[in-house]
């Protein structure tokens, strides 16, 4: 299936570390999203790997990323003005780096990825004691 996905999309594991790192240059310059990852994340290199992973599972179905992103999202001061901004910026990320295809690929992801989360994070700022819904 992971071949199937890169002849496809013309995604592999080199685009998506460059899409990755140049996304994250771009969060950590902007106004709305680098003080929340400043205050969180002192050491990227951590980061940025598990994002690759986290990526080439999510795209190219490759099984690397075993974390979970939910619990570590619903404690954030973040709203739908943050998942937007994000979502732009991963927009424009991904159609400087990959090809159409593999744009659109991610894309797709990244908008129901930020979707479940936004309501995982409504869920728990809602009701703290309680586990996100993702529905």
């Amino acid at each position: 299936m992971t071949a199937a996905l890169m002849a496809e999309t013309g995604l592999d594991e080199a685009v998506l570390c460059k899409l990755v790192h140049r996304f994250y240059s771009k969060v950590r310059a902007d106004q709305m999203l680098g003080p929340i990852f400043a205050t969180r994340i002192t050491d990227w290199t951590p980061h940025l790997e598990r994002m690759v992973a986290f990526w080439s599972s999510v795209a190219l179905m490759t099984g690397q990323y075993h974390g979970r992103p939910v619990p570590a999202h619903t404690p954030l001061p973040i709203d739908a003005a943050h998942f937007d901004r994000w979502l732009a910026l991963f927009r424009a990320t991904a159609e400087e780096t990959c090809t159409p295809a593999g744009a659109a690929h991610v894309i797709e992801r990244a908008e129901r990825i930020a979707h479940s989360l936004h309501i995982a994070v409504v869920s728990a700022q809602a009701r703290p004691d309680a586990p996100p819904k993702l529905f």
